[in-house]
């Protein structure tokens, strides 16, 4: 009789086991690969810095703090207010601008490469707390950048990748990056039982996170409420997590540039802006479902599954906003998209049969590729427009301009007279508007303000009226680009693109 030894039987089981590695170190690398093309696209990105939305309101606070770091005023209109623009990453921001040398734009750059840097690394960290497969980051980092709709969405604190082109040196990148590293530290403080100087940290960073950017501090607050959650911690950590808050209560409240808890009194105003975020939401978010499909085998193996209650959390903070009328809380979305994205990158490497795996993997791929044709217009930022194939040039935004045109004549501090778009981007070069271009809670004229502005440009407005508008307000400088103002008894002193004209107040 032959005995098969132990030994013989090991080689069988090491090729099968080779065999099953092959595939799985391919989609590594093909997901590593891809991640780094589409970072390698977000840096050049960086470098070109395209304008559109709210830039020249963070250029503006940068300005501010640069020039008065402990009494910067209001960051828009010559007027003594708080704002909740002055967080501690602008602060940190407008302390660099004070280098000798270093233009507010060359800070936004730099404070772009390290929102980026903390976001992918963030999401590294986060993901290696859902899951020790070598692709899972590299996946979660392309579904967050491409699985969302079929039709591109732009707005800040939404990381798709074409949102995120044009909002990369924003805030809210920035903050959705210590996100990420705040939700990975939550997770290794839990499972490893902390002690009371991490929780007190961990306090601490909430607090930054909500004054950096407030509706990423929700989203992050939510992802954080479901680790704990999930954690089915002992009550000997109750007490440190209470401590964390209150420490975190303490910086939120000691801040000195604005009052953060008067903050809640400002969903009034807010909700006409904030109601198109309900608005199509299969085009704008349909492929996050194949995300909300996976969701339902991790809520089956284990309903407190992190992710699962990171987004029913979401999903019902974003609800009671729909249907209570406070739109504003439609900037929690990302709440209930981060984790179904999430879900659909780790369902393709997880546990589970080969085939079932297999048919997950093609279906997030050709999700990913769907997503990535709906956002191909990213590549008109690094790539001349001439050279884009029609295809992609048909979705590619076209960046603003800005009025650098202006700035050998208008002098830091200055008020201009501007409307619409004009009144977006003046600040970011150090000069003030009499309307704010953005609404402002803390600016208790604002209405007086705006109204002052459609006045001055309404035509048939008297001279008379205008010379009143411009010694209220200490105007100095006027753009126009409607041509209303012609023959207004202003004095032409230079023209800039799309017919318009800056001009000097008598």
């Amino acid at each position: 009789m032959t005995v098969r030894s132990s030994s013989s039987a090991a080689p069988g089981r090491t090729g099968a086991r080779r065999a099953t590695d092959r595939p799985a170190s391919l989609g590594h690398a093909v997901a590593v690969a891809v991640a780094g093309l589409v970072l390698a696209l977000m840096v050049l990105v960086v470098v070109r810095l395209p304008w559109a939305g709210d830039l020249g309101m963070h250029a503006a606070t940068v300005q501010r703090l640069r020039h008065s770091p402990f009494a910067p005023g209001n960051p828009l209109v010559d007027a003594d207010t708080p704002s909740p623009y002055y967080s501690p990453w602008m602060l940190l921001l407008g302390t660099v601008a004070r280098v000798p040398g270093l233009s507010v734009f060359v800070v936004l750059r730099l404070a772009a490469a390290a929102g980026l840097a903390l976001l992918v690394t963030g999401v590294w960290r986060y993901a290696r707390t859902l899951s020790a497969h070598r692709a899972a980051p590299a996946l979660a980092l392309l579904s967050l950048l491409l699985l969302w709709g079929t039709t591109p969405f732009l707005w800040s604190g939404f990381p798709g990748l074409n949102s995120l082109a044009l909002t990369v040196s924003y805030p809210s990148t920035f903050t959705l990056g210590l996100a990420f590293h705040f939700w990975a530290w939550l997770t290794g403080a839990l499972r490893r039982g902390a002690g009371w100087p991490a929780w007190l940290g961990l306090g601490t960073l909430w607090a930054v996170i909500l004054l950096c950017h407030q509706f990423s501090g929700v989203v992050a607050t939510v992802g954080a409420a479901a680790t704990v959650l999930a954690a089915r911690t002992g009550r000997a950590v109750w007490p440190r997590l209470g401590a964390g808050l209150l420490v975190g209560a303490v910086v939120l409240w000691a801040w000195p540039y604005y009052d953060f808890f008067a903050l809640f009194g400002a969903g009034t105003g807010l909700e006409r802006v904030h109601r198109v975020l309900y608005g199509h939401p299969v085009a704008r978010f349909g492929l996050v479902l194949l995300g909300v499909a996976a969701l339902v085998p991790r809520a089956r193996r284990d309903r407190r599954d992190p992710l699962v209650l990171f987004f029913g959390l979401g999903a019902l903070v974003v609800a009671a906003g729909w249907l209570s009328g406070h739109y504003s809380w439609g900037r929690a979305l990302p709440a209930a998209l981060i984790p179904a994205q999430f879900a659909a990158a780790l369902e393709a490497v997880g546990a589970g049969r080969r085939r079932l795996r297999a048919g997950w993997t093609a279906l997030l791929a050709g999700a990913l590729l769907l997503g990535g044709w709906t956002q191909v217009g990213t590549l008109g930022y690094v790539v001349p427009r001439g050279a884009l194939p029609a295809a992609v040039e048909d979705r590619h935004r076209v960046p603003w301009t800005g009025y650098h045109w202006i700035t050998p004549w208008v002098r830091y501090g200055d008020v201009v007279m501007a409307e619409g778009r004009a009144a977006r981007q003046v600040p970011a070069y150090g000069f003030y508007t009499v309307a704010p271009g953005y609404p402002d809670f803390f600016l208790p004229d604002e209405e007086r303000r705006v109204a002052a502005t459609g006045v001055y440009f309404a035509e048939g407005t008297s001279s008379s009226v205008r010379r009143g508008i411009e010694r209220e307000y200490g105007v100095r400088w006027v753009v126009d680009g409607g041509g209303v103002l012609d023959g207004a008894g202003l004095r032409v002193v230079a023209r800039g693109p799309k017919g318009q004209v800056l001009y000097a107040v008598p």
